[in-house]
């Protein structure tokens, strides 16, 4: 006789990552291709010696830094195990039965669908409108079940994103006891000129919305697993409450406070990573694929139901992405001699001929 475990959890994907082979360049997972800053590697070195004791469960220290840095108050932010457990412990927050409804819009961040299932609660999804969210649409689909809503803004893995007006005007729609996840893993990757969409800026008169953050990808902390929310202080306290204790470790905490210490450095690098992804979207463009606007640290290409075909023609090239069956694949703006990899791949003529009909 064996244990008794859920019988839904059958049914349940589990998170598939970016596949990894050694020797072949990995585009598929959104890292950064730089190391941790010396300042951050030191503080890890020298968090390590105390790895006998117990972080600190509530993660003050960061918390203070971190509100200071946004202009808010320590109970107004929360740490997390990287922002995707942010992101389970919303749903843990606000559903407590299975016919509460979490809101997110199709394809997006492929995290939503799992952790609403295992939250027990009910997905309900809102296609994109030409690969970006569709926000009239989403507002339509709230009904009295929603619990909470994710609006990924830059979206994963479209990398499309909806400036600050647009999304104030859908914020004011959302009524105002659902609650509002705005997650913005690639925020620092954001470009939209006049328009800049900043959720922490507009949560501060929307008490509904919580802002999702994270130390894994500007701050090329991915290996550390260390992210925060920013929201009023009663999502926040409810939050520490089904927080896993001790989850963010002492080093993760320490490369975090010292890499926001040094954030301008490390900002300064998201231009690099900018002007690779906009040179990749041109190539791209040029040979006849299908390319949207991306505002995040990768690139999206539409290829439907050849998805799977190109994405296995690239790794046999020795590149590595991220496909997504029937949709479109998701390749990260690496350094400039593995965007050139690709890049030879996607666009020679075999390649563009098999997959663009050109």
């Amino acid at each position: 006789m064996t244990a008794h475990i859920r019988p839904d959890l059958e049914s349940i994907p589990a998170y598939v990552p970016g596949r990894s082979h050694p020797g072949a360049v990995k585009l598929a997972s959104n890292e950064t291709t730089t190391g941790p800053l010396p300042a951050a590697s030191k503080a890890v070195a020298e968090a390590v010696e105390l790895a006998n004791r117990y972080p600190d469960n509530q993660s003050g220290e960061l918390r203070a830094a971190l509100a200071e840095f946004l202009g808010v108050t320590p109970a107004e932010v929360a740490v997390g195990c990287g922002s995707v457990a942010l992101c389970q412990e919303l749903v843990q927050i606000t559903c407590g039965d299975p016919s509460d409804e979490v809101l997110f819009a199709w394809r997006s961040f492929e995290a939503y669908p799992i952790i609403t299932q295992v939250g027990n609660a009910t997905a309900v999804t809102v296609p994109l409108r030409e690969h970006i969210h569709d926000l009239d649409a989403l507002a339509a689909a709230i009904t009295d079940r929603t619990r909470l809503v994710f609006v990924c803004n830059p979206n994963n893995p479209t990398g499309t994103a909806v400036g600050a007006a647009e999304l104030g005007r859908f914020l004011d729609r959302v009524p105002a006891d659902v609650l509002v996840a705005l997650d913005e893993a690639y925020y620092e990757y954001l470009r939209i000129p006049g328009d800049h969409p900043d959720g922490v800026e507009l949560a501060r008169t929307r008490p509904n919305v919580v802002v999702l953050r994270t130390f894994s990808k500007a701050y090329g902390l991915a290996g550390l697993r260390v992210g925060y929310a920013v929201g009023a202080p009663e999502v926040i306290a409810s939050l520490l409450k089904v927080h896993i204790p001790f989850s963010v470790s002492r080093v993760a905490q320490a490369a975090a406070m010292a890499s926001l210490e040094a954030r301008h450095e490390l900002l300064d690098r998201t231009d690099a990573v900018i002007a690779e992804r906009e040179r990749m979207r041109a190539g791209l463009l040029a040979a006849g694929y299908r390319v949207p606007p991306s505002e995040a640290n990768f690139v999206w290409i539409d290829l439907g139901a050849s998805t799977a075909e190109f994405a296995e023609a690239s790794a046999a090239a020795g590149v590595l992405i991220r496909p997504f069956a029937g949709e479109g694949v998701r390749v990260t703006a690496g350094d400039p001699h593995e965007n050139d990899l690709f890049l030879r791949f996607a666009t020679s003529a075999d390649t563009v001929a098999r997959f663009t009909g050109a």
